[in-house]
């Protein structure tokens, strides 16, 4: 049985090797290349956020009872995730190395920070709370491309 967990891990390490190409692109000082590369990442966790806040939390939330706890915690850090994105893709217009790699080294600790809290702790709680979820696998899916 596919259950949440692996799907949305996968995902995570999808989008971390999307920010290591970028990464790379400007190591080598091609600007353009990173600036494509962030634009990816920028999209592919926005598609995972997405899946997270309009499908799976949502469903937590209905087979919990619960508002906020994990989930608001989550919300919150996203927001924080978009803003050091929208910062790392000004550093990568801008052509600014000392920019895009402190807020790429501000971003990676963050992101993985977060990933081992949904990795280690929402997702199991999600798998084994909701119930049918079959359905929210399915969009889950749909939505990070699985």
């Amino acid at each position: 049985m596919t259950t949440i967990k692996p799907i949305m891990a996968r995902h995570h390490e999808y989008c971390d090797r999307l920010f290591a190409d970028a990464e790379q692109a400007a190591n080598r000082q091609d600007w353009n290349a990173c600036v494509q590369q962030v634009q990816h990442f920028a999209d592919a966790m926005q598609a995972h956020f997405r899946a997270e806040e309009e499908e799976l939390f949502p469903a937590f939330e209905r087979a919990t009872g619960t508002q906020g706890g994990p989930t608001e915690v989550m919300r919150q850090e996203h927001v924080q995730i978009r803003q050091l994105i929208a910062s790392l893709t000004e550093a990568a217009s801008a052509a600014s190395d000392a920019d895009f790699f402190g807020v790429g080294d501000t971003l990676v600790v963050f992101m993985e920070q977060h990933n081992r809290k949904e990795e280690g702790i929402l997702y199991p709680m999600c798998d084994d709370r909701i119930g049918d979820s079959e359905q929210v696998i399915k969009r889950l899916q749909l939505l990070v491309g699985a």
